[in-house]
């Protein structure tokens, strides 16, 4: 009979490794890493508008992903976004990009002051929802946003606005101009 020694670090390993395999197996076989990451690739959606204007954006909420595109249509670019928390909350149709700022202030609306009345103004910061870039749509209280909680990007996490990871939200912020069409499915 063949004697096999194992070392007390290859022992510890093995042992979590069969403490974490069900864990593993469950996260590949419910495939939601997969449908997250399939719905997450390119698409084109330039046929949503009748021109791409000054830049063209896409906010694609099932996929939670938003598409860019300049003007000329040579730039293109796909963000991981978070989405509204309910389908009452989601926006869609068509708006435009009124305004930028970088470092926004955040004032509650009255639906949220409803829902939660401690909710208070917050200047720009680091507890600031808004993050540290936002472009303000056409539709009043509904932006495109930054966020210092990077939990909710990929999440139905908002109150109705699309929001990007900081340093995203400053990428497309730099390219997107005032004016660029939106169109939020």
């Amino acid at each position: 009979m063949t004697s096999i020694k194992m070392s007390r670090r290859a022992a510890l390993v093995a042992v979590g490794y069969c403490v974490a395999a069900p864990a593993i197996l469950r996260a590949e076989t419910t495939g939601f890493a997969r449908r997250n990451t399939a719905m997450f690739r390119r698409q084109d959606w330039r046929d949503h508008f009748d021109t791409l204007g000054p830049a063209a954006i896409v906010a694609d909420t099932p996929a939670r992903a938003l598409h860019f595109w300049s003007g000329d249509g040579e730039d293109y670019r796909v963000y991981p976004t978070s989405v509204p928390i309910s389908d009452a909350l989601t926006k869609r149709g068509y708006t435009r990009v009124t305004r930028k700022k970088v470092g926004p202030d955040w004032t509650p609306t009255a639906s949220m002051l409803e829902r939660n009345p401690d909710l208070r103004y917050m200047p720009p910061g680091p507890g600031n929802p808004l993050g540290t870039h936002a472009m303000y749509l056409s539709w009043p209280a509904y932006l495109i946003h930054g966020t210092h909680d990077t939990r909710k990007i990929g999440r139905p996490s908002s109150d109705g606005c699309i929001g990007l990871y900081n340093e995203m939200i400053a990428e497309l912020f730099a390219i997107t101009p005032v004016g660029a069409q939106v169109r939020i499915i």
